[in-house]
């Protein structure tokens, strides 16, 4: 039997996968649907027939822009399996990246939802004349040149009864040179660059990526990170390729309901997800001293159990008993809150305090930080459940080759590395160097092989007095507070460092109610001495953990809080720095005046 190169085996084989086996799991009307693998297969060939009935071609490129659905995946390995390519957009990108990402990829077909990603697209659309065909996921639309989902089957039923096998040939001849997709970086500053992956960089990640963790088709997954996130769409590419059950979150604002009802085993998420829980579980228990006394306790038992786990060593029978009456009184409270019987979860696309990572694994949690880009095609380092140590990103996956370059830049080397910047030479040309490619972080390879990430190369601040100085860092410390949201640290040839701080309004706001504090509105709040004492204890708590040079000597607390809509943060919530020092600058010169 010839050994698979590509997804396009995987695609293929749902047909003789287990018949009770439930391959994916979304909701309509309330209540959770099921499919299994010979019911996803039918509807990707259905679909993958219909882009043919368009006209679609090998190498045609069909963008997507729409929230992670069901539908999403089904379309996404449809375009895999007619040799097309696809082009995910961010359904909360602005209008001028969409009409950017269109028109530098030359989209022929646009997908997307009926609500805000077709607005955004028709306030556009004159200027993309590339795009031929508008399809919407829902079977309802309010305009009359859309293609609605039900019409996509039709046509691709009418399709296949002329041409039956017409999607099945096209699959099995895709090779791993061809291009499987165009990623758009979401960069913090500039246009963003079009990243080539074919598929031997898909093939190679989740070949290797996911066995490497212990992902087995007896897992599942609850999927809520955006298909146009590198993260995201090699969770939905795994679980093509493993073949375990994956649940479509209904939305972020529902994942924790989500999350009890679907129990998943493994979970893939961004270092934000686990931050705004932390912080959501302190604030609970920080105003009550007798109920703060008890989870303390408990969450000190649980990190000796957690010592234990990590150097192999057995539990005496005391630091048992405690543990088992630290999970009966808190501890049990956050495993439920994940579904009971989560194994491990992946944490990557951003760096994980590693203090946050340290208080979920003291309550059952084990998050497993891994670090890649969207050009690695997502993971090339990770910690595994077998092998792990926090505040590293684990060791190189598979094949990859890691070295680090004079000035302490990671340089990576593996098929896993994109092919190309799309229609950007002089890009491509500048981040490879005898084919090894600058990722453009800062790292060390610790003494067992661990990687450990300082970070980004062009974020690192160099004082007047010559120190360099990680904001990384610092923003975890910061967040290490419930109350703080966002951290933006500026410094670069300034003889100290300041810092902008955005709260977390909930838990502020149940924090005064709490202490019976009086206000007006938000910002009379922000302003108040209560929320000052409360930002300045969280940047002394920070700088008790910094040299002098990296501390924090002056700060201003923002009423608002960054948001991909004011610009702030890119789709994948990575803080603009450029953009900020420029919006702030007159709040920043405050601080050094």
């Amino acid at each position: 039997m010839t050994k698979p190169t590509t997804l396009g085996h995987s695609i293929l084989s749902m047909r003789n996968r287990n018949p009770a086996h439930v391959a994916v799991k979304f909701k309509t009307n309330n209540t959770w649907q099921s499919k299994t693998w010979a019911e996803y297969y039918r509807d990707i060939e259905n679909v993958g027939a219909a882009l043919l009935s368009l006209g679609i071609k090998e190498g045609d490129r069909v963008a997507i822009m729409a929230n992670t659905r069901y539908e999403w995946s089904v379309m996404d390995l449809a375009i895999f399996g007619i040799k097309a390519i696809t082009v995910p957009i961010y359904q909360n990108n602005t209008a001028e990246d969409v009409e950017y990402i269109l028109n530098n990829c030359g989209a022929k077909v646009l997908v997307c939802e009926s609500r805000g990603p077709l607005k955004t697209f028709e306030s556009v659309k004159h200027n993309c004349p590339k795009v031929e065909k508008l399809i919407v996921f829902e079977n309802t639309c309010p305009n009359p040149d859309a293609i609605t989902w039900n019409r996509v089957h039709q046509m691709g039923e009418s399709h296949l009864k002329k041409h039956a096998d017409s999607y099945r040939r096209l699959c099995e001849t895709i090779k791993p040179e061809d291009t499987a997709t165009i990623l758009y970086t979401s960069g913090t500053t500039g246009r963003p660059k079009g990243v080539i992956l074919t598929h031997l960089q898909a093939f190679s990640e989740v070949s290797e990526a996911f066995p490497y963790c212990g992902a087995n088709e007896k897992d599942i997954s609850l999927s809520f990170l955006p298909y146009a996130h590198i993260l995201g769409r090699i969770e939905h590419w795994g679980h093509l390729y493993i073949g375990f059950t994956m649940a479509f979150a209904e939305s972020l604002e529902k994942i924790r309901g989500n999350l009890t009802e679907i129990r998943p085993t493994i979970l893939v998420s961004v270092p934000r997800i686990f931050e705004k829980i932390y912080a959501a579980i302190w604030a609970q228990v920080q105003t009550q001293p007798l109920k703060m006394k008890v989870f303390s306790w408990a969450l000190e038992i649980g990190r000796q159990v957690g010592e234990h786990k990590l150097s192999g060593q057995i539990l005496p029978l005391d630091l048992l008993v405690k543990y088992e009456l630290a999970r009966k009184l808190v501890l049990g409270k956050i495993t439920d809150a994940f579904g009971g019987r989560l194994r491990f979860a992946i944490s990557g696309g951003a760096p994980i305090s590693k203090d946050i990572a340290l208080f979920f694994h003291s309550a059952g949690i084990l998050v497993l930080e891994g670090y890649g880009l969207t050009e690695t095609t997502a993971a090339i380092t990770v910690n595994t459940p077998f092998n792990y140590r926090f505040g590293s990103v684990g060791r190189p996956i598979g094949e990859v080759k890691l070295k680090i370059a004079e000035d302490g830049e990671i340089l990576v080397k593996s098929d896993k590395v994109m092919k190309e910047y799309y229609n950007n030479p002089e890009a491509t040309k500048e981040v490879f160097t005898d084919g090894w490619f600058h990722t453009g972080d800062i790292g060390e390879i610790l003494p067992g092989g661990d990687l450990k990430i300082t970070d980004r190369k062009k974020d690192l601040i160099k004082t007047a007095g010559g120190k360099y100085v990680a904001p990384q860092k610092l923003d975890g410390l910061l967040k290490l507070s419930p109350y703080v949201a966002h951290v933006h640290v500026h410094g670069d040839q300034k003889k100290y460092i300041v810092a902008l701080l955005t709260l977390d309004r909930p838990s502020v706001e149940n924090l005064a109610k709490e202490k019976n504090i009086s206000y007006t509105d938000w910002n009379s709040l922000v302003a108040s001495p209560f929320v000052q004492e409360i930002a300045r204890k969280a940047v002394a708590d920070a700088n008790s953990q910094l040299a002098s040079y990296e501390a924090i000597k002056k700060y201003a607390v923002l009423p608002n809080e960054f948001t991909i809509e004011g610009g702030e943060l890119t789709p994948s919530l990575k803080v603009k720095r450029k953009v900020l020092d420029q919006k702030f600058k007159d709040k920043i010169e405050e601080l050094y005046s």
